[in-house]
């Protein structure tokens, strides 16, 4: 799974390294396809962000959505997604967001999701968090073949 940090990194020029690391990792994703997923809520972040932080005009955010939901496989928010990721937020205490991620990684299976929140390598009930952004990344752990 991707999270909407990794997806916004190609459109940011304010860091380059990251900016050239988010495409390699996105182009390794799309290869990839059946394997790696959006979540719809994906999706919706990537406009705000897109159209707020990064100031990118909106019928281009809006391009830029609909190109991902063609790229990547998205999967929807259901409920029991939402009630899985609200017990998740109230024992953990964590943002719901960052819940409804996690939760969709785990009812889809998807043993990692790749985001430069919450760190590198610690595990939520058997979704690990995986920093791409990191030295130590190690791509084809996770089944992703970087090409320069």
């Amino acid at each position: 799974m991707v999270d909407t940090n990794v997806l916004l990194y190609p459109f940011d020029p304010t860091d380059r390294q990251k900016q050239r690391q988010a495409r390699r990792v996105l182009a390794a994703a799309r290869r990839q396809r059946e394997q790696v997923l959006l979540s719809v809520q994906c999706l919706t972040e990537f406009y705000r962000a897109a159209t707020n932080r990064l100031a990118m005009d909106r019928s281009l955010a809006a391009r830029r959505v609909g190109n991902l939901a063609r790229l990547y496989r998205v999967v929807d928010l259901t409920p029991a997604v939402v009630i899985e990721a609200c017990r998740l937020a109230s024992e953990r205490n964590i943002a719901i967001w960052d819940a409804l991620i996690w939760a969709v990684a785990r009812q889809h299976d998807i043993p990692y999701i790749l985001t430069e929140d919450d760190g590198h390598g610690p595990t939520i009930e058997g979704v690990e968090y995986v920093n791409p952004f990191r030295d130590d990344f190690d791509a084809a752990r996770y089944g992703l073949e970087l090409t320069a």
